[in-house]
């Protein structure tokens, strides 16, 4: 169907795009939906006797350039609706417009609800030059989910890595979270931690998001530091939609663990001052209080069937979030050729935690049992004159945290002619800072043949069971006296960066497509520090019995417990009768700290070639990088070990000594996409491109944090300013099918190998001479500094991951009603990620590591990932059943296979309900984490799982109202 009502000629002059007299004519116009509500970002346009064809902007506009005059046939295709097509006289100079309504009259199927956000997803992925993810919201919607990590779950190949039940870190097709690459509006965001690169997605709120791409394959316009995704976020535009909006949303939410209701709020706004210039924003806040229940073992032994841990800790979090995300922008179109934006975020993420634990150390205990019971003694009857001890600790964690991430951007656009360009400067700043956290204040206890045997009892792998025998006053508060209180005075991570770029291309149009000439260039300034401040103090003034609180633990009982603020209380006010403990505060302090300036310089040259039914991009970037980085070599020297001037300290020294170390390299970098349409919504997918990611910061950063005890033996972590970049070959291949109405089907297949991956290694010097004894000839050397025993990050062989990804998204709406109000969402990806480490590669030091190859499974990597959605949205209720799982994976490496950490499978149901009550009014319920899903961690040591790490957080109900103006 063809509309004949025209948008309005003032309207529609303002927002066509029209470009200078050219040698030929062009057309112009915008596409939006039926009721002239929402812009249509990436709606595909054509003229298919010249096979010429664009994608529409942000503002739903278009522009074919150069067209010979005549008579032609435009088309506009768009998931969800029938294409729309109208026929155009091109004048010999000069521009003609041609504007599109899209869908029904008075249908609002491409502007709310979850329909809504299907088609417009499935448009941008149908129109992509590249293999791309995306989820969009609605005009007036917002995703169900906490924050940006947990909305990304619902993409095929996305794994989220919780902290405490909540979404955090983003792993995409079975590769670490360091490995992808985040931006907001363009400016890539710099990571609030102080020795990563992955950024924490739950730092930013879902409720200001427009739009969220996941994009799997690189063109050489793009920054070249991914291996795993480019996770692009948008906020909104004021030319998003037609008209000016505010959306008003309040709600409450109530977890059952807490048993507390908890403030939300948002507003999102659009407003054009003028019909060229417009602002657009909004702002976030979310009050959280919720509990966590935690039990956490470590030091498993097999011996003779008795499998055992030697730590055993239960932990209680008691934690309020507080969430505070705003965005503000401008959009001017200040001439017929040249837009220009300014885009700015801000996100601030506050982490009040109370960590209440019962800690057991049996490491100097008597050992016996049977079965999966273990009984732990600080006796053996039979042997009275042995030495045996349990040490008990009850603490109690009082900090507050707090991350900042902010993100400002002035670019534009200038179409004139064949010629195109673009330009953008940008900043950016995060930073994570803690001061005066009590982290934490230790109440402890030595059992020394007092009689007391802790029964143990495994039989439940998650959660394992005491009883106390032997003493009468192991509950006794009194009886903990504070130990030591560690004191974060300063915790200041800051990572910044400025960057530039230009990128100027020029098309040549003949009768078959265009081709496009790009190039571009870009430079990146970053420098990250981490500054800490670590006192460590004593008194014996203070038992736990002072400061006694109520436990909300559920699990075990881990009475007594401390208030949450009584230890800290106490220090503050009597901060001048506790003994600072000079040693270990200097030591601490010095250990991390670090700063790396980082600048990166890039250029690049492409073309690009575009049908109606094919388009290749091909071309080559080149990125080069110059690094300086500063760190300390802090050593600890024990009373009677020798000094670096080969004296015998007589007390405990510390020595810290500053070292700048530089590291500059450069790479070439490939690309190529194609996309290929043979008919009409079958779209082919082929890709390859090379990339890389630079090491971690805290791996690169030259820290040496040795200790020497009176034996002269040397213990240490080593940072490694010799460490290479992640290098990594990619091939992507897939095929889509878009159905005549709002669905489709697709398949990819994925593959990368990737070169220098880096590991951590425990090294270990060995006595090569046989005599018993570790002599000078025999310590490893690593920087200059010789050693006993470290942890060193290196560059393993290789690392392999391949896969296949497949999806299916479904409106029903050729169904008998009531179902044809039915959608349905479901992808499905099998992840193989294996890593190759070959002892000889591994051996810095000449010793003889071996010649053995092993081959391990990447970590964050889950073979099996499925997401799914039921959705059902008819006049005005809409309904939605959301389901994520995966399946376990590797998460640390231990010293024996046996102790390799993994996290088990997940999985998890979600679930909303809206009712429209009148015309711009909506209620809503949801509900989070329905299933009840926990997350474990665990070893195979004895071949059966054991704890490393359980949590429990309970389910989330939410209501609330949302309006829109």
């Amino acid at each position: 169907m063809t509309h004949s009502r025209l948008l309005g000629s003032a309207s529609i002059a303002a927002i066509a795009l029209s470009a200078a007299p050219a040698m030929a004519g062009d057309v112009t116009g915008v596409v939006i939906d039926s009721t002239d509500t929402v812009a249509l970002q990436s709606a595909v346009v054509r003229i298919p006797e010249l096979n010429r064809q664009v994608t529409t902007e942000r503002d739903g506009s278009f522009r074919i350039a150069d067209l010979p005059a005549g008579s032609w046939t435009v088309e506009v295709r768009y998931v969800g609706v029938p294409t729309e097509t109208q026929v155009i006289e091109v004048p010999e100079e000069g521009v003609v417009t041609a504007n599109f309504l899209l869908g029904e009259e008075e249908d609002n199927i491409l502007v709310y609800g979850q329909r809504a956000n299907q088609a417009n997803a499935l448009s941008r992925e149908y129109a992509s030059d590249t293999v791309v993810d995306v989820l969009t919201r609605d005009a007036i919607g917002q995703f169900p989910d906490q924050n940006v990590a947990e909305s990304l779950r619902r993409l095929p190949g996305v794994n989220v890595l919780n902290d405490q039940g909540e979404g955090r870190f983003v792993a995409v097709r079975g590769l670490d979270p360091n490995l992808n690459a985040t931006s907001v509006n363009g400016v890539r965001v710099p990571a609030p931690e102080g020795d990563i690169r992955a950024v924490a997605l739950d730092v930013i709120s879902s409720d200001i998001i427009e739009s969220i791409e996941v994009r799997k394959s690189l063109t050489p316009d793009m920054d070249a530091d991914t291996i795993g995704a480019s996770i692009e976020i948008n906020t909104v535009s004021a030319f998003d939609r037609r008209g000016n909006f505010v959306t008003v949303s309040g709600e409450g939410s109530y977890n059952e663990y807490s048993e507390e209701l908890n403030p939300k709020g948002s507003i999102n706004f659009a407003y054009r001052l003028t019909d060229d210039f417009g602002v657009s924003g909004g702002l976030s806040y979310y009050n959280r209080f919720f509990e966590t229940d935690n039990v956490e073992m470590d030091g498993w032994e097999d011996d003779d069937g008795l499998v055992y841990a030697e730590d055993l800790e239960y932990r209680d979090y008691d934690v309020e979030r507080e969430r505070i995300s705003a965005s503000l922008g401008f959009d001017l179109r200040a001439s017929d050729s040249t837009t220009l934006s300014a885009r700015g975020l801000w996100s601030r993420f506050d982490d009040q935690e109370y960590r209440r634990r019962l800690i057991f150390d049996f490491g100097d205990a008597f050992v016996t049992g049977s079965g999966t019971s273990a009984v732990f003694a600080d006796f053996d009857p039979s042997e009275p004159d042995e030495e045996y001890a349990i040490t008990v600790e009850r603490d109690i964690k009082d900090r507050f945290e707090r991350q900042e991430i902010y993100s400002f951007s002035f670019g534009g656009q200038t179409e004139t002619g064949p010629w195109n360009i673009e330009y953008m400067a940008s900043y950016a700043r995060s930073s994570e800072a803690e001061d005066d956290s009590v982290d934490p204040a230790v109440f402890a206890r030595d059992f020394e043949a007092d009689g007391l045997a802790a029964t143990i009892d495994y039989s439940d792998e998650r959660v394992p069971t005491y009883a106390i025998s032997g003493v009468d006053d192991f509950f006794d508060a009194s009886t903990y006296e504070l130990d030591e209180i560690e004191l974060t005075d300063l915790s200041d991570s800051r990572d910044a960066e400025y960057a530039a770029k230009l990128d100027i291309g020029r098309d040549f149009i003949s009768g078959a497509g265009v081709f496009t000439v790009q190039t571009g260039f870009k430079g990146r300034w970053r420098e990250k520090s981490f500054n800490g401040d670590i006192q460590f103090f004593e008194t014996d003034d203070l038992t736990l019995a002072d400061v006694l609180g109520e436990q909300t633990y559920r699990l075990v009982d881990i009475q007594p417990v401390a208030s949450y603020t009584g230890a800290s209380d106490f220090f503050f006010a009597n901060r001048a009768d506790f003994e600072l403990q000079e040693i270990d505060s200097a030591f601490d302090s010095a250990a991390e700290d670090y700063t790396i300036e980082e600048d990166i310089y890039a250029g690049y040259l492409l073309g690009r070639w575009e049908s109606d039914s094919l388009t290749v991009i091909g071309g080559v970037r080149a990125e080069y990088t110059q690094t300086d980085i500063i760190g300390n070599f802090t050593l600890l020297v024990e009373e009677g070990g020798s000094l670096p001037d080969g004296t015998i300290a007589d007390d405990d020294t510390v020595i810290v000594t500053p070292q700048t170390t530089p590291a500059n390299y450069g790479f070439w970098l490939p690309s190529l996409n194609i996309r290929y349409e043979p008919v009409d919504d079958l779209v082919l997918r082929a890709a390859g491109y090379r990339s890389l990611v630079r090491p971690g910061f805290a791996q690169l950063a030259p820290r040496f944090i040795t200790e020497r005890n009176d034996e002269d033996e040397v213990e240490g972590e080593f940072g490694n300013s010799n460490l290479e970049p992640y290098e990594a070959w990619n091939f992507d291949a897939g095929i889509e099918y878009y159905f005549g109405g709002n669905g489709a089907l697709s398949a990819g297949f994925f593959y990368k190998d990737i070169a220098n991956y880096i590991v951590t290694v425990e090294y270990e010097a060995e006595d090569l001479d046989g005599d018993d004894e570790i002599g000078a000839d025999e310590l490893l050397v690593f920087n200059g500094i010789a050693f006993n025993e470290a942890a060193i990050p290196v560059n393993g062989d290789s690392a392999e991951v391949w896969g296949i990804e497949l999806g299916f998204a479904m409106q029903w709406d050729m169904l008998p009603a009531p179902f044809d109000g039915l959608l349905t969402q479901a992808n499905y990806t099998y992840t193989d990620a294996t890593a190759t480490i070959s002892d000889g590669s591994l051996d810095l030091f000449g010793q003889g590591f071996g010649n053995g190859i092993s081959t391990i499974p990447l970590p964050a990597s889950s073979e099996h990932t499925l997401n799914g959605v039921i959705g059902y949205e008819k006049g005005p209720i809409s309904l939605r059943l959301a389901g994520t799982y995966r399946d376990d994976y590797l998460d640390e490496l231990g010293g024996d296979p046996e102790e390799y950490r993994f996290v088990d499978s997940h999985f998890q149901l979600d679930a909303s309900a809206r009712l429209t009550v009148m015309e711009g009014v909506q209620l809503f319920v949801e509900a989070i984490n329905l299933t009840d899903a926990e997350y474990f961690a665990y070893n195979t040591v004895g071949g059966r799982q054991n704890n490393y790490q359980y949590e429990i957080y309970g389910r989330t109900f939410k209501g609330g109202v949302r309006v829109t103006f």
